[in-house]
Parts: structure tokens; sequence; C-alpha cells
């Protein structure tokens, strides 16, 4: 088990910049295929971006490719959203979450993930 808690969010301009951090606590953090998921209003949960568990292999929705970089430090159980250059229609609650692995492989299914944090609101005005 992993306890993920997510922070960073908060309001910015469209064409801003925000960066988002989840931080974990329980089974060793390199264990886990960390992604990023979406939700606005109304809408179904959505895969943002994911990392392996070293790092080394990313995967992008096609939506935010060119404009948001995941990343990882093991060392400091953390787990990094740096989006620029925001737009409104990104606009919603952002969550963290782990997928326990056993290869070094990258999860972007939101019904591989094993555990989830609570989320962190970002908001892009106009």
């Amino acid at each position: 088990q992993v306890q993920l808690v997510e922070s960073g969010g908060g309001l910015v301009q469209a064409g801003g910049s925000l960066r988002l951090s989840c931080a974990a606590s329980g089974r060793t953090f390199s264990s886990y295929a960390m992604g990023w998921f979406r939700q606005a209003p109304g809408q179904e949960r959505e895969f943002v971006e994911a990392v392996c568990w070293s790092g080394g292999t990313t995967h992008y929705a096609d939506y935010v490719k060119g404009r948001f970089t995941i990343s990882r430090n093991n060392a400091l159980n953390t787990v990094y959203l740096e989006m620029n250059s925001l737009k409104p229609e990104d606009t919603a609650v952002y969550y963290c979450a782990a997928d326990l692995v056993y290869s070094d492989s990258v999860t972007t299914s939101y019904y591989g993930m094993d555990f989830w944090g609570k989320g962190t609101q970002v908001t892009v005005s106009s």
C-alpha cells in the first residue's frame, strides 16, 4: 500500500505555468509506476502522463504533449508534473496515481492504477 498526497494546484492565467507534486509514503517508491490523471466537472477522469519506476520511460496524452512534463525523484519519494502554456481547458482536478509493478513499465490506464491521491485543483483563467 502507498499513500499519495498532491500539492501545487491553484489559479493561473492562460499561458502560465504550474508545478504539481505528489509525495508518496508506504512501500518502496521505486516499486510503483506513477501517473497523473485529471477530471473536469461533469467529465470522466482521463489520463494525462505516466512514468515508469526508473523514470526512464514516459507516456503522454496527445493534448498535453509538448506542454507538460512528468518526472520523479525516487530518493525524495516524489513525482512531479510541470505544466506550461496552460489553457482554460486544462482546468480540472489533477490526481496522482500509483501502480505496483514488478518490471520497469508504464501504466496509462485508469483501471490499472492501484492507489490514488485526493487530487489538487488547477484552474486556468482566460
